[in-house]
């Protein structure tokens, strides 16, 4: 016969699984079962044990429903995304001004690598946020991060890497880079074209460029297109 110990640990996974559960069919199944095991835990209890009773906080240790850890890591939540803030910095740390009232610290999932940061907030007046940027300008120190929450906003502080000026909060690839190169090897262009219409043009138009690239390898042109009609 089990134990109260038994069914307290039994209880307290119910009461995981109720604080993540979506569906009204499976919360009330769940808060059926609950009531079920408090009672048979209340029995146990009361019961005499031929063994000296396990100490009372040994079966009150369930989570509260409200606080389940398991809740923030739950895959199946839904978040409403944060992708509206403002941020400062100085020589040392960024930080970033995110507009949120009612946040519960202890409800604040933050994770924070060298070049990016994700925090979810959950229970935000019956909704969940999220504020992430997947990929920042320069490189944080992620165990120095912190997050405060303030009456109307909260506030992520990021640590430097190392000191200096950010232009731009998220990192952006320098788009000019590539036009440079074209532009020191203007002949780049052209091999690319003839490359591609060797490949899908006909026997005729196959044999014309083959020629035109050996007259240009043999000397007799520069210009691998010279004699093309």
């Amino acid at each position: 016969m089990a134990s109260s110990e038994d069914f307290a640990l039994d209880l307290e996974e119910l009461k995981q699984l109720h604080a993540i559960a979506k569906r009204p069919r499976v919360v009330s199944l769940i808060s059926s079962e609950i009531r079920n095991l408090e009672k048979l835990t209340k029995e146990a209890e009361s019961a005499p044990a031929p063994h000296t009773p396990a100490p009372v906080s040994a079966v009150s240790t369930a989570t509260p429903i409200s606080s389940a850890p398991k809740a923030a890591s739950n895959p199946l939540l839904t978040y409403a995304t944060l992708g509206s803030f403002s941020w400062d910095q100085d020589n040392d740390k960024l930080k970033i001004y995110v507009s949120l009232e009612g946040v519960d610290q202890e409800k604040i999932e933050a994770d924070f690598k060298p070049m990016s940061f994700d925090i979810k907030f959950h229970d935000v007046q019956g909704k969940n946020y999220r504020c992430a940027v997947p990929k920042l300008n320069k490189e944080i120190v992620p165990e120095k991060c912190k997050v405060l929450v303030k009456p109307k906003r909260v506030v992520v502080t990021l640590v430097k890497a190392s000191k200096g000026n950010w232009l731009d909060l998220h990192f952006k690839e320098d788009k000019l880079k590539p036009s440079l190169d074209k532009e020191k090897d203007p002949m780049a262009g052209i091999m690319d074209l003839m490359k591609n219409m060797y490949e899908e043009g006909d026997e005729d138009m196959k044999r014309t460029i083959a020629k035109a690239w050996s007259d240009a390898r043999s000397g007799k042109t520069a210009d691998p297109l010279k004699g093309y009609p």
